[in-house]
């Protein structure tokens, strides 16, 4: 990007967000996330004490976090963006800053300290991976499997997917490239550390596609995060993947007959984003929650809801029991030592170079 065009979204980014009024933000503003347990932990972690603390403000959500790319470009183009923070992972967010779709932060200047003392970049850390984007949670693409439904022998590995001889049954898989690649090149024989090497070559691909054409008659093919746990629920599947906080609110929360196959989970980071060009008062509104939301508290507060870890460090020692059960959610969370003996570390920036070609041939193999 354009060193002017930096400095500028910059400066125009740090005077909305210290030098704005009250009055002189948007009364309305709209939010983009995943629907489910994730949204609504965001809404009671940071929403229900904004508007305590902003009598008057409207907040609207709209769960289209998981085409946000795609409409972020058309609204763009149609000169209407409607959107005010929008809550991307970090390949997205890339492709989104690439763009010019997305504001760019200068975090230190945007965002809160840390509760510790330390700068927003200090505190964020390495998870800041993009200057467009903030980080917001550490999650992971796992795996639940039906308890009474596996047999005797409990899968241990991610690889059971593809025994459909020894777990026979349907299996729910995203609707996308995207883990379901690397899965199988790991189940054919790739070592983790040479996947995106062996993913860069129409061979790779190749390879990744007839691996997982041996179990795409017993696919189940979600979009929605919602989706598996229900399917899990029903016995429509044996296994599924999703997100870990789905798969956690089935099991912990509404006591499901699941269990969580963590072997191979892919951690991903999840984080929110502003649209380009907005209108001064609702860049203004955007930025002010925006700098409220990422603080300390608010971010260990979310984990009383849902088995996201904190983005922040100044936030770990403060997450703590569940808010309505009343269990200790760090043996919950996807980096918890226990759960992370073998994971998945997602490649963003492979992803956002990488994306729109893979998810044409994923597409086109779908078709088939």
């Amino acid at each position: 990007m354009k060193l002017t065009k930096t400095l500028m979204a910059s400066t125009a980014l740090t005077v909305a967000a210290g030098a704005v009024a009250a009055e002189d933000m948007a009364m309305e503003m709209t939010l983009v996330s995943w629907g489910g347990a994730y949204q609504a932990s965001q809404h009671k972690a940071y929403v229900e004490p904004y508007l305590a603390m902003n009598p008057g403000l409207t907040v609207t959500w709209d769960e289209s976090s998981a085409e946000a790319t795609a409409k972020m470009r058309a609204m763009t183009e149609a000169g209407n963006v409607t959107w005010d923070l929008v809550d991307a992972v970090a390949s997205d967010a890339m492709r989104m800053c690439d763009e010019g779709l997305i504001e760019e932060f200068d975090h230190d200047a945007v965002l809160a300290t840390g509760a510790d003392g330390s700068s927003a970049s200090d505190d964020f850390g390495d998870l800041i991976v993009s200057d467009c984007f903030v980080p917001q949670i550490v999650y992971s693409t796992t795996f639940g499997y039906r308890k009474d439904l596996v047999g005797d022998t409990a899968p241990t590995s991610v690889c059971a997917i593809f025994d459909t001889e020894a777990y026979p049954g349907k299996r729910a898989l995203q609707k996308r490239p995207i883990d379901n690649m690397e899965w199988a090149l790991f189940c054919d024989g790739v070592s983790k550390d040479e996947i995106y090497d062996v993913l860069d070559t129409e061979e790779g691909v190749d390879r990744a596609l007839a691996k997982l054409d041996t179990i795409k008659d017993d696919v189940v093919w979600w979009t929605a995060g919602a989706e598996t746990p229900q399917l899990l629920a029903d016995g429509e599947v044996v296994f599924g993947s999703t997100f870990n906080g789905r798969l956690f609110s089935a099991i912990a929360e509404q006591g499901q007959p699941i269990e969580m196959l963590w072997d191979m989970q892919s951690f991903d980071l999840d984080g929110w984003v502003l649209p380009a060009d907005l209108p001064a008062d609702r860049r203004a509104r955007a930025l002010d929650f925006l700098k409220f939301a990422t603080d300390t508290q608010r971010l260990a507060d979310q984990a009383a809801y849902i088995s996201y870890g904190p983005a922040r460090k100044s936030s770990a020692p403060l997450v703590g029991k569940h808010a309505e059960l009343g269990i200790e959610m760090a043996p919950h969370m996807p980096t918890d030592p226990a759960n992370a003996t073998n994971v998945h570390v997602y490649d963003y920036e492979w992803w956002a170079d990488n994306r729109d070609d893979l998810d044409a041939k994923f597409q086109a193999w779908l078709a088939k």
